[in-house]
């Protein structure tokens, strides 16, 4: 079975395994050769898998969409994605930055926000046209 994990500009891993764990918003689930067809949205997690060799492989995915083709094709498309070969370490220093990324997000949509107000109240004011607030309308 071929796993094929992309981001929007890169390829982060297309290799042979014997199997795929992955989570979504139902909780874990494992995908082995000969899996029915699937499509599901993943969650900010850590994706594993075990090589034909019998290495484990593991990478950080920050969502994204899971598709299962035919039982042969496991493809991952996230925005983010992050090999490592120790899962711990990769489970704390991803899910930190996935952390601080999340925040500087919320902070640039709330900044966004407040602009977009700003210009709102202006073109209130500039068409009332004397700049005083109105009162209130029966």
């Amino acid at each position: 079975m071929r796993l094929l994990i992309t981001e929007p500009m890169r390829i982060v891993a297309d290799l042979p395994v014997a199997s795929v764990r992955a989570e979504d918003e139902s909780g874990c689930f494992a995908i082995l050769p000969g899996h029915t067809g699937l499509l599901t949205r993943l969650v900010d997690s850590i994706v594993s898998w075990k090589e034909l060799s019998g290495k484990l492989g593991f990478c950080a995915v920050r969502g994204g969409i899971l598709t299962v083709t035919e039982g042969r094709e496991v493809a991952i498309a996230t925005r983010e994605g992050h090999l490592g070969d120790d899962l711990d370490t990769l489970e704390q220093v991803i899910v930190a930055e996935f952390k601080e990324s999340d925040e500087a997000e919320r902070q640039s949509r709330i900044a966004a926000a407040k602009v977009r107000m700003r210009a709102i109240r202006q073109m209130v004011m500039a068409l009332r046209g004397d700049g005083m607030p109105s009162e209130p309308r029966p």
